[in-house]
């Protein structure tokens, strides 16, 4: 790694994973396998995996999930982004952690969906893939230059359901939720420390501290409670990270349990997966907190994760 994790850092991930920190460390020392998913808005995985197959080798590791693809085969830099395949939208290439926030949310065909933290896009053009692009999706953002990427991910992917608004996450909420507009499933992809992402973009060691750990959990509880405001009752709510700090995960999770009507619901992913934390450093949580879900890089040769799912009752 370019730069060295900070003792603080260290001292916590061990504290989280005792005798497997070694080898948590060992895997975000490693290049991350070459994943794709197959954008089933524009050709099936039986047709895509035949013209892929002619110039790599093609992995379809989850039966139930065929869109989900490891390129085997040795690439140059940059080969999955120019190929044609990828500029005509066949396919989206994304980390296979992160693919299991639209999994959890399972949304339908028909339905009305919140991406709350939408850009790039990733997570947006799986929803509407998920959808089959019948029902309605707002994706939104902040900032406008990752807006343009947004944009151009759905145009690429021939998402058509969906409209993209530029807004702070919980003034959106409040405009929604006072005209009565509320969702079957809403998407909180939080903005996060990105403890997770280590193996990508190791500069998340250099930029970590707890000052930024304590200010991103104020945000994404503001986040998670604007967005319950317009989640219909009976609708469910998928938060997420791509970090392990239990104050940006289990803590803000229990802030929207303490106060508001939401119930944590269990849900199956393609990926090994822990419970989430019952406990942390003297804070007790809910028991309920094991429904969630920790992916950790030495489980599944992926980035990090957490995901919880909750049902508004």
């Amino acid at each position: 790694m370019k730069y060295e994790p900070k003792e603080e850092l260290k001292e916590r991930i061990k504290n989280l994973l005792w005798e497997e920190a070694e080898a948590f460390w060992d895997f975000c020392k490693r290049p991350l396998p070459n994943v794709i998913r197959c954008n089933t808005l524009k050709i099936s995985c039986k047709d895509l995996k035949k013209k892929l197959e002619e110039k790599w080798n093609v992995l379809q590791p989850y039966e139930l999930h065929p869109e989900i693809m490891i390129i085997e085969s040795e690439l140059k830099s940059g080969e999955l982004g120019k190929a044609l395949e990828h500029q005509l939208g066949y396919y989206y290439v994304q980390e296979l952690a992160s693919m299991q926030a639209p999994i959890a949310l399972q949304p339908k065909p028909h339905e009305k969906v919140l991406d709350l933290c939408a850009a790039p896009g990733s997570k947006t053009t799986q929803i509407a893939a998920l959808m089959k692009n019948k029902g309605l999706i707002i994706a939104n953002d902040i900032k406008i230059e990752r807006i343009r990427a947004l944009n151009s991910n759905l145009e690429r992917c021939g998402c058509t359901n969906v409209i993209i608004t530029k807004m702070r996450g919980n003034i959106l909420c409040k405009k929604l939720a006072k005209k009565e507009f509320f969702f079957d499933k809403i998407l909180v992809d939080a903005p996060c420390s990105g403890e997770g992402t280590i193996r990508f973009d190791c500069s998340v060691l250099r930029m970590w501290n707890l000052d930024m750990i304590k200010r991103l959990s104020g945000l994404q509880k503001k986040l998670l409670a604007s967005a319950v405001s317009c989640l219909k009752s009976g609708g469910f709510l998928v938060y997420s990270t791509c970090t392990f700090s239990p104050e940006e995960n289990e803590e803000v999770v229990q802030f929207a349990l303490d106060n508001f009507p939401l119930e944590l619901v269990d849900f199956e992913l393609p990926l090994k997966a822990r419970p989430g934390l019952v406990e942390w450093q003297g804070k007790k949580f809910s028991p309920e907190m094991r429904k969630c879900k920790r992916i950790w890089p030495q489980d599944n040769n992926t980035e990090g994760f957490f995901i919880a799912k909750l049902i508004k009752k």
